[in-house]
C-alpha cells in the first residue's frame, strides 16, 4: 500500500491546477482563483488514501465549487429590489461618495466602450451587473445561449487585457444613459437596444 504524504497531495494538485483554473473561469469566471484556493483546502483537508484518480476528485470538486458561487452570488442579486442591488448606509447619503460612485460607472463604462463591440457590451453588462442567466440574456438578444457564454467570456479576455482604444462620446454617453435606466427600471430593454 503507497503511503500518501503532503508532497504526493502537492504533486497532485499542481499537475492538475491548470485544468481547474480553466474549469473554474468557464463557470465562475473572475472568482476563478478564489475557487481553486478553495479546492485546494478542499484537497489539503481530504483524507487521500480514499481517492482513487485525484485529478477526478480535484475536477469535479472545482466544477461544484464553480456551481455553488455562481449560485450564491446570483442569490446575492436576486435579493434586492430589481436587478441592481439597492446601495444602503451612508453612501446613500453623501453627496461626495455619490459623485465616486459616478464618476467610477462612467470610467467603467467607457473602458466597456473603448474594448467591447456593441453587443459583447451589452451581453456582459447583463451578466456582470444585472446577474441575468446566460439562457435569459441569449433570449434578449436572439442568440443561442452557448453564444451569449462566448460573448461574454470573449468580453472577460478583452476587458483584463484592456486594449481600449478612444472613446467615442456618443457611444459612451448612450452607454451610460442605458445602463442608467436599467438600473433604474430594471428592465433590460434599453440596454438590448444597443446590442445591434
Amino acid at each position: 500500500m503507497r503511503v500518501i504524504t503532503t508532497d504526493d497531495g502537492l504533486r497532485d494538485f499542481l499537475g492538475v491546477r491548470d485544468r481547474l483554473l480553466r474549469i473554474a473561469r468557464g463557470i465562475a469566471g473572475p472568482d476563478a482563483e478564489d475557487v481553486v484556493q478553495e479546492a485546494w483546502l478542499r484537497w489539503n483537508g481530504t483524507d487521500r488514501s480514499v481517492v482513487r484518480d485525484a485529478p477526478a476528485f480535484l475536477s469535479r470538486t472545482t466544477t461544484r465549487l464553480s456551481i455553488t458561487r455562481i449560485q450564491s452570488a446570483y442569490s446575492r442579486h436576486q435579493s434586492a429590489v430589481g436587478l441592481w442591488p439597492v446601495e444602503s448606509g451612508p453612501t446613500a447619503d453623501d453627496p461626495a461618495a455619490l459623485v465616486v460612485e459616478a464618476e467610477q460607472v462612467r470610467a467603467a463604462i467607457a473602458l466597456l466602450v473603448s474594448c467591447l463591440a456593441p453587443r459583447e457590451r451589452v451581453a456582459y453588462l447583463l451578466r456582470e451587473a444585472f446577474a441575468l442567466p446566460h439562457r435569459q440574456i441569449a433570449g434578449l438578444l436572439g442568440i443561442t445561449e452557448a453564444h451569449a457564454r462566448q460573448l461574454i467570456r470573449r468580453a472577460r479576455v478583452r476587458l483584463e487585457a484592456e486594449a481600449g482604444e478612444r472613446v467615442a462620446p456618443d457611444e459612451h454617453l448612450g452607454l451610460l444613459t442605458a445602463f442608467a435606466e436599467v438600473s433604474r427600471t430594471g428592465d433590460p430593454a434599453a440596454l438590448v437596444g444597443l446590442a445591434a
